[in-house]
């Protein structure tokens, strides 16, 4: 049972089974390897609902040590870079999903997994230095930046809707969709520091 679980690999076999069990759930994994039998994708559905992940097989592998980990276990500082299962180097691998702009990348499924386990999206280094300058009289550009940085924080990405609108600490209001889209139309007039601070924070076309 423990090895569909982790999304076995192709060599993976047991219980005197001749045929590798890894090699047989990869031909299973196949576009339309199942068409015709819905009663057979179901059972393997209800054996494992993530058998057949959207997202690659190698990817579940590392989630499901990961989860493994945390069965019996609360505090995620436990698994550190080295942290090895199964081979895999799960905590190296769980620091970089973390990171804003990975975290950002994944698909819904995979942020709800790891929100499951109480793993969250590492806040972005850049926050608290427009936090800084804001308490200080900033501009328009450090307020969107410490908005941007705060939304990332909450909810893993930095696609915001055109019509959302941020509250910072002390309630200033930004009108972060409509800043963004202004702020990317100008990018050519920003300075070398303003598009760095919008690159880490994970907006692709600031790099």
């Amino acid at each position: 049972m423990g090895a569909h679980r982790r999304a076995a690999r192709r060599g993976a076999g047991g219980h005197g089974v001749r045929k590798p069990f890894g090699q047989w759930i990869s031909n299973l994994r196949r576009p339309g390897a199942l068409a015709g039998h819905p009663a057979r994708a179901e059972a393997l559905a209800a054996i494992d609902p993530d058998w057949n992940p959207a997202w690659s097989p190698e990817w579940q592998r590392h989630y499901a040590a990961v989860r493994e980990m945390t069965a019996e276990e609360s505090v995620l500082v436990h698994i550190e870079p080295g942290v090895t299962v199964h081979g895999m180097d799960i905590g190296t691998w769980l620091e970089r999903q973390r990171r804003p702009a990975a975290w950002a990348k994944l698909a819904d499924g995979q942020r709800e997994r790891l929100q499951r386990l109480g793993i969250q999206p590492q806040v972005p280094k850049q926050q608290k230095a427009p936090a800084t300058a804001r308490k200080s009289g900033s501009g328009a550009f450090e307020r969107g930046a410490a908005a941007l940085a705060q939304y990332a924080a909450r909810t893993g990405s930095v696609t915001v809707p055109r019509a959302h609108v941020e509250v910072l600490d002390g309630g200033a209001e930004v009108r972060l969709g409509i800043w963004l889209t202004n702020t990317k139309s100008r990018r050519t007039k920003l300075g070398a520091e303003q598009l760095k601070v919008l690159a880490d924070l994970g907006l692709d076309w600031a790099r």
